[in-house]
């Protein structure tokens, strides 16, 4: 006997087309929002339009650790729920196949999302988000050139003023130019000039030349007359401010890896607080990546609607109950950290409740005859559509509107 048959192939795809769709649509919907944010900021620091692609790379791998689970619920869900509205699952079941064979095929891609899943969270998002705050930490001190912004006064070492009124050519060419420098006695120079452009001084790292054309520098010292000059070009040099550079990685439990993660959070030297808050962190992970083996059952107990019935609550109970046990995983980690809870009790608690309550709706629907895993709330839902109905009805009838069946029957 063939482990993979045709109807598996068939499964399959019926699998791969929604959850891949519901995957993209989730993890572009996260980087659009962050996107938006993030041009917003980039643009009042005055960085280039670059860093904003850079960061949002960054993100990618803690987007795709949600979107992920997310994909593979209602890639499962919305595959067998066509089945059953088809009919199919009716044929499938009649020769003999059980839900137990049916999700062979979704198991299989669950195993190997589930080793993704975990190779994301364990080891890529820790680094990932390192490498988002290195370069928030960039741009906000002036790294990457975000210092001086469009339009604004920026003072450099408290002893120059400058102004560039507009920004051409990816900033290489400045327009618009005035600065103001205070030497060590006094002297002031005030320089306008009508373009300009930065160039690198080869004999020292810390200091950039300005190059300026076409302006004038009015000259002013203590106890003498005010000199002006015009000049068709002229190097101004700017020392650089001292940039701090950034800090080590692992400030934070959620930037180490699952081995530093497990020698940190049992290591009897490390201090309670942060062996706490390792642990939390590290129990929080697992539970989001074992949680991705029960999201086969859930999604097979919610995709089957009632007989005779088109209804998809259990899409919207699905997407609901795996909100909700995401919040109440991101609440316990909370309170792990502070070491009011056991991580274990405070992590793989809501856990086990999750997984009984997956378990006997998937037995509800596989094993007993009839059986419903949301009948109740189904048989509420359709009550509730029926009165909203009669009400809709009730309002065309008063405003004259007569319904399609009546007019295609007059």
């Amino acid at each position: 006997m063939r482990f993979i048959t045709a109807t598996d192939r068939y499964i399959f795809r019926l699998v791969m087309v929604p959850m891949l769709a519901v995957f993209c649509i989730a993890a572009s919907l996260l980087i659009l929002d962050k996107m938006l944010k993030l041009f917003e900021f980039v643009s009042v620091q005055g960085g280039p339009v670059g860093v904003v692609f850079k960061m949002l790379v960054n993100l990618f791998p803690e987007y795709a650790g949600l979107a992920i689970p997310l994909g593979l619920l209602l890639g499962i869900l919305l595959a067998f729920r066509k089945l059953a509205t088809s009919s199919e699952l009716d044929v499938l079941r009649a020769v003999g196949w059980s839900y137990v064979r049916l999700l062979r095929v979704p198991y299989l891609i669950a195993v190997v999302l589930v080793g993704v899943n975990f190779a994301i969270v364990g080891y890529l998002q820790p680094l990932a988000r390192y490498a988002y705050e290195q370069q928030d930490f960039e741009l906000r001190s002036g790294a990457l050139g975000a210092s001086i912004k469009i339009g604004e006064f920026t003072t450099l070492k408290d002893r120059m003023a400058l102004r560039i009124e507009q920004s051409k050519d990816d900033g290489r060419l400045l327009m618009g130019i005035f600065a103001r420098v205070v030497d060590k006695k006094g002297q002031v120079l005030s320089i306008s000039a009508r373009e300009g452009t930065f160039l690198s001084a080869p004999d020292n790292r810390n200091t950039i030349v300005l190059r300026l054309l076409d302006g004038t520098i009015v000259q002013t010292a203590p106890g003498q007359r005010p000199r002006v000059l015009s000049f068709s070009q002229h190097d101004l040099p700017i020392d650089l401010p001292a940039i701090e550079r950034f800090r080590a990685r692992g400030n934070e439990a959620r930037e180490y890896i699952i081995p530093e993660l497990l020698k940190l959070g049992w290591n009897s030297q490390t201090p309670k607080a942060a062996r706490a808050d390792n642990q939390a962190n590290f129990n929080y992970r697992m539970v989001e990546v074992v949680m991705m083996l029960l999201l086969p059952l859930l999604a097979v107990a919610l995709a089957i609607p009632p007989k005779r019935s088109t209804s998809a609550l259990g899409v919207f109970v699905s997407i609901v109950l795996v909100v909700a046990y995401h919040k109440v995983n991101e609440y316990g980690q909370s309170i792990a950290e502070l070491g009011r809870v056991n991580p274990y009790l405070a992590l793989w608690g809501p856990f086990v409740v999750f997984a009984a309550l997956i378990v006997w709706m998937f037995y509800r629907v596989a094993f007993v005859p009839g059986g419903q895993a949301i009948g109740a709330l189904e048989s509420a839902y359709a009550k509730i559509a029926r009165r909203v109905k009669r009400l809709w009805q009730r309002r065309d009838r008063a405003r004259g509107i007569i319904p399609i069946e009546a007019a295609d029957a007059v």
